[in-house]
C-alpha cells in the first residue's frame, strides 16, 4: 500500500510527479517509436523547464492546475502499466505464504533441505529469546 498518498505535498513535489505523469502518458502513446516518444518527451520538459523560475506562486499554482487539466484531458485509454505495480497483469498474483507453513512440514521433508532448517530452528529461537526478555514470558494458563 505505499502507492496511496498519506500526506500533503508541496508545489514542488506536485510538479515532479507532473512531469513523471506527463512522460508516462509519453510512453502510452508513443512506446513502440522510440523517436517519436523521445521527441515529444524533449518538448515536454522545454516546457517544464520556460517556467521553472516562476516566482509568482499564484501564477505557478495556475500553471500547475492547467498542466494537470491538460494531463486529465489527454488521458490514454490503455495506459501503460509496469506488470507488478498496481493495475498491472501480475500485480498480486504472487501469494505470500507465511513463515509458520515451514513448521508443519514432515520430518522427511525437512531431511531434503537440511541447513536451512538447522538455521530456522536457530533463528526462532533467538527470536522467542528477544521476545521473551521484551515483553516477558508467555503464560499458556491464562485461560
Amino acid at each position: 500500500m505505499s502507492y496511496l498518498q498519506t500526506q500533503t505535498l508541496s508545489h514542488a513535489q506536485k510538479v515532479r510527479r507532473l512531469y513523471k505523469n506527463g512522460l508516462r502518458l509519453m510512453q502510452s502513446m508513443y512506446g513502440t517509436d522510440r523517436v517519436e516518444m523521445r521527441y515529444w518527451s524533449v518538448l515536454l520538459r522545454a516546457k517544464f523547464d520556460e517556467h521553472k523560475n516562476e516566482i509568482d506562486f499564484r501564477k505557478a499554482k495556475e500553471l500547475l492546475m492547467a498542466g494537470e487539466q491538460k494531463l486529465w484531458e489527454n488521458q490514454h485509454p490503455q495506459p501503460y502499466l509496469y506488470a507488478h505495480s498496481p493495475g498491472g497483469i501480475c500485480y498480486g498474483r504472487e501469494v505470500k505464504l507465511p513463515d509458520w507453513i515451514l513448521d508443519t512440514w514432515t520430518p522427511q521433508e525437512k531431511a531434503q533441505y537440511p541447513e536451512y532448517f538447522a538455521r530456522r530452528e536457530i533463528r526462532k529461537r533467538e527470536y522467542i529469546e528477544r521476545w521473551e526478555n521484551k515483553y516477558g514470558k508467555t503464560s499458556n494458563d491464562a485461560h
